[in-house]
């Protein structure tokens, strides 16, 4: 499909939505909300569009774009890239796909578990040099869930670059979708991307954070380069694991105060999956001693999957994990919508002494958007404990 039937279809299938939805009166913009485990990728998953692209099959396993499809017109992923910040908080539209990824791990003075997730997701629908107004070849797309262990909400929209509706800015950070903000307060810290509030909201849910970081960004796999399998498919990756979080959370018009850690994931690239992977499962945790850990495994078909990882210590030094570091073992699977999610997982890394069982505040953490995955919070103990976030694409 050229990206002028891709943007075409797209366009449609926005305009489609907002004729059968209230709640969204602009053009190519649509919300959708959802209640327990409604509904089936993402994050990484977004990537946007495989259902109003026309796309299908394995497609849509990897998401909005395609992401194992030819890039051809977009930049590629090298190594050996010199990160700059505040320029690099912001959109790098000569990449075909880029996100802006905050998970929260919360909990109430009675020491009720929460989880909070904000998200959004940038798609160029073709190569080239950036259009004006409604010509611009970005699409957007903005997700956001909150957990708790009887209940997950979620909310989505969607919008069009070029016209206002979303966007990025470096400086001062300001990232946005309709109402749905990630913003900076001034005085903003550029190297370690805080303080931040984050706002969203949806028809039965609602959240407004502090996010507060003191230590510096961390840059995921080779220096921010980071692979997604032995070829040439890549990502670049970097990090803030190190926010404390604090702010109001709404289930039900029913506020209550929550306080707890946060991470941010930011992520670009133009072809980050191979032809023969089919998803992910990826993991952020947070240990009560301090550490950090972020591990992925990319599935491929042919059960050869590609893993890594970084283990970040208290005093900010890092590790990097390869796939024959890391042992990710399915241990209870749950059945949603049709499809069986391993929701519980052994992990265990020889060389950091690592053995532990992860387990899910609630195995029902569906996000059942227009292209659905499972992402929720976790608990995890064995040889560490603590607790972070779980995301599986592709099932």
């Amino acid at each position: 499909m050229n990206g002028r039937a891709f943007s075409s279809e797209v366009e449609t299938g926005l305009r489609q939505e907002n004729a059968s939805n209230q709640e969204s009166r602009a053009p190519f913009r649509f919300h959708r909300n959802g209640k327990g485990s409604s509904g089936p990728i993402t994050r990484r998953g977004f990537i946007g569009g495989t259902l109003l692209a026309g796309l299908g099959g394995k497609a849509l396993a990897q998401g909005f774009a395609g992401l194992g499809e030819s890039a051809d017109g977009f930049a590629p992923v090298v190594p050996g890239r010199t990160f700059a910040f505040p320029a690099d908080h912001g959109p790098h539209p000569e990449f075909r796909i880029e996100w802006w990824y905050v998970t929260a791990n919360l909990a109430d003075a009675r020491g009720t578990a929460y989880g909070a997730q904000w998200t959004l997701f940038r798609q160029a629908i073709a190569a080239g040099g950036p259009q004006e107004g409604w010509a611009n070849q970005q699409i957007w797309m903005g997700h956001a869930a909150v957990t708790r262990a009887d209940t997950h909400r979620f909310g989505q929209t969607f919008a069009r670059g070029g016209v206002g509706q979303a966007g990025v800015d470096a400086k001062p950070f300001h990232a946005w979708i309709d109402a749905w903000e990630m913003r900076g307060l001034d005085p903003v810290n550029d190297d370690n991307i805080a303080p931040l509030v984050l706002k969203a909201s949806g028809a039965d849910f609602s959240y407004a954070l502090r996010l507060d970081a003191e230590r510096a960004l961390v840059l995921q796999g080779d220096g921010g380069y980071s692979r997604k399998s032995l070829r040439e498919q890549a990502s670049y990756y970097y990090s803030q694991p190190h926010y404390t979080a604090k702010g109001i959370l709404t289930i039900d018009d029913k506020p209550v105060d929550v306080t707890g850690m946060a991470w941010l994931d930011r992520e670009w690239s133009s072809q980050p999956l191979a032809s023969d992977q089919s998803g992910w499962d990826w993991l952020s945790l947070h240990f009560y001693s301090g550490d950090k850990l972020m591990l992925y495994r990319m599935r491929q078909t042919d059960g050869q999957h590609f893993g890594s990882g970084k283990w970040i210590a208290p005093d900010g030094t890092a590790k990097t994990l390869g796939s024959e570091d890391i042992a990710m073992t399915p241990l209870t699977v749950t059945e949603i919508e049709g499809r069986k999610i391993p929701t519980a997982w052994r992990i265990a890394i020889a060389k950091m002494a690592l053995a532990i069982e992860c387990r899910p505040l609630n195995p029902k953490s569906w996000m059942g958007t227009s292209f659905p995955y499972w992402e929720g919070p976790i608990r995890f103990a064995g040889s560490h404990t603590g607790v972070g976030y779980l995301e599986m694409t592709g099932y």
